[in-house]
């Protein structure tokens, strides 16, 4: 059974109590919207009682969704245009580009020359963003951290790899 609740602080919630529910959670969704499962033996409210307790953990979550989606757009206004800049002055082609929210890494390459770019590049200054479009155009030619590899690198950073 789903139904919206209006809490005083928080604005409107989507309560969902379910049978698939195992446990009472909290999800934020990148546009803020709140949801709060919970398994059908669990009263009301003592689900609303844990919505309570996490209040300010919600608050927290939904500014960094915001800072997150703040950071997608930028990367979607800026990585596209630069990776094309670079790859037209390197000569080094990309077969597709994809923007992640990845945080281990700021970049990846696939074998089919799949570029995808962590949008948290958006914190680095220009340079780095650079460096690191240059690094994973690199990968185009040698898909591995090979001497050839660092030594092309290198000759496209203009000596300024490490």
């Amino acid at each position: 059974m789903t139904s919206l609740y209006v809490h005083p602080r928080l604005g409107e919630v989507t309560l969902s109590q379910t049978v698939r529910a195992r446990r009472i959670s909290i999800s934020v969704r990148a546009t803020g919207a709140v949801r709060l499962s919970f398994p059908c033996g669990v009263p009301q409210k003592r689900a609303l009682d844990f919505l309570e307790q996490k209040a300010e953990w919600i608050g927290a979550a939904r500014e960094r969704k915001a800072r997150i989606e703040e950071l997608r757009r930028a990367a979607k206004a800026d990585l596209p245009g630069r990776i094309g800049r670079l790859s037209e002055a390197t000569g080094l082609k990309c077969e597709k580009l994809s923007i992640r929210a990845s945080r281990t890494k700021w970049g990846s390459c696939s074998g089919c020359n799949h570029i995808s770019l962590s949008l948290f590049l958006m914190t680095l200054p220009e340079h780095l963003r650079d460096y690191v479009i240059v690094h994973e155009l690199c990968h185009t030619v040698h898909h591995d951290h090979s001497p050839r590899f660092h030594a092309l690198v290198d000759r496209l950073v203009g000596g300024r790899e490490k």
